[in-house]
């Protein structure tokens, strides 16, 4: 295997590099003694080294890998802030990012986060994550909460303005699901909103993109969904009988097939049992799936978590005649390049000297 690039991870910030606004407003902080992260009426436990970039480094020189995407941390999407302070807790999140790319230009690749609510600062935070800090990753969460009141998925047509500006510059795009409890009237009990209704979530967003052609629209865009997509890969069969059955609802849409194969559509690895695997094989081909742990959670493949480890159900592909040798190398080198920075490569080879 040539190099290995995880494509799907996150970093927290040290304690003091957290401004205090944000312990203030209660958006995002850690605790004294370094254990917890924490926001209002939230916390969960720091239980590995690699959460902190000192940390990461080390776990990744143990697991052979040579690079990893960083995406923003979940919990800073900003929905439903007010604008100013989503624009400050924004602008904290990605200068930090650009400041980890900056510092480790041969290990991290970092994205930028913005809230689509505010479409106004948030073309202006792309122009400045693009032309002034070197991102060229764009994090977005499948739903945000709009200024109406409703929560609105990122493949509604109140996107188009940050599709076009994020397509003229040929960004790569990552869509992660979050916020399932507020959005989902349910009781928060035995994790089921991570294990559920997240994805649930994102096999949503990929349908309206799907239905509003914005992988067509907007073709220089490359987007990865989080965690496999699995549901939109389970739910195909339902979504084209429901277009076949109900065409009055679905005027002027393409069929659900068209974009099944689109080669700006890409999902991460991180599925957890080969049966699923082999589903997203068969679906979208090796070729449209990247290598991600989503490290150092413990929904990642991660060490920590008994029976698990990073890349373990690509090397059960492998091991079970899924993909070839070949491919699980594509998956953890070519296919995150080609998502990231689709023909153009050099920047990335120039930057970190894996060719």
């Amino acid at each position: 295997m040539r190099y290995k690039i995880d494509g799907h991870g996150h970093l927290l910030p040290k304690a003091h590099e957290i401004p205090a606004f944000m312990k203030e407003e209660k958006v995002f902080w850690i605790s004294e003694d370094g254990s917890q992260m924490r926001q209002k009426g939230w916390s969960r436990p720091i239980d590995d080294k690699s959460y902190f970039v000192e940390g990461k480094l080390e776990w990744m020189e143990r697991h052979n890998i040579d690079h990893e995407v960083i995406l923003n941390l979940s919990q800073l999407y900003c929905n439903g802030m007010k604008k100013k302070l989503a624009r400050d807790v924004m602008k904290f999140q990605n200068d930090f990012n650009a400041g980890i790319q900056s510092t480790f230009p041969k290990k991290f690749t970092c994205g930028f986060v913005i809230q689509p609510a505010y479409v106004k600062t948030a073309l202006r935070e792309i122009e400045r994550c693009h032309k002034e800090l070197g991102l060229d990753l764009m994090c977005l969460p499948t739903h945000f909460l709009h200024a109406s009141g409703q929560w609105k998925s990122v493949g509604s047509s109140h996107m188009d303005p940050i599709f076009e500006l994020a397509n003229s510059y040929n960004l790569a795009v990552q869509i992660h699901p979050y916020d399932a409890p507020r959005i989902i009237g349910l009781q928060n009990k035995y994790w089921r909103f991570h294990l559920v209704w997240m994805c649930a979530l994102s096999a949503d967003t990929y349908h309206m993109m799907c239905a509003n052609d914005i992988p067509s629209r907007f073709s220089q865009l490359r987007f990865c969904f989080s965690h496999g997509n699995q549901m939109a890969q389970v739910n195909l069969g339902r979504r084209i009988q429901g277009f076949k059955g109900r065409p009055d609802l679905f005027i002027g849409t393409p069929t659900p097939e068209k974009h099944l194969l689109s080669r700006n559509i890409y999902v991460d690895s991180i599925v957890h049992d080969i049966l699923s695997f082999k589903l997203l094989v068969s679906r979208m081909t090796s070729g449209q799936i990247i290598a991600g742990i989503d490290d150092p959670y413990p929904l990642g493949e991660m060490d920590n978590v008994e029976g698990s480890y990073p890349g373990k159900v690509i090397n059960d592909a492998v091991l079970m005649g899924v993909i070839s040798r070949r491919e699980r190398s594509e998956i953890w080198y070519d296919n995150v390049l080609n998502w990231l920075y689709g023909a153009d490569q050099s920047q990335f080879i120039d930057r970190t000297g894996l060719n």
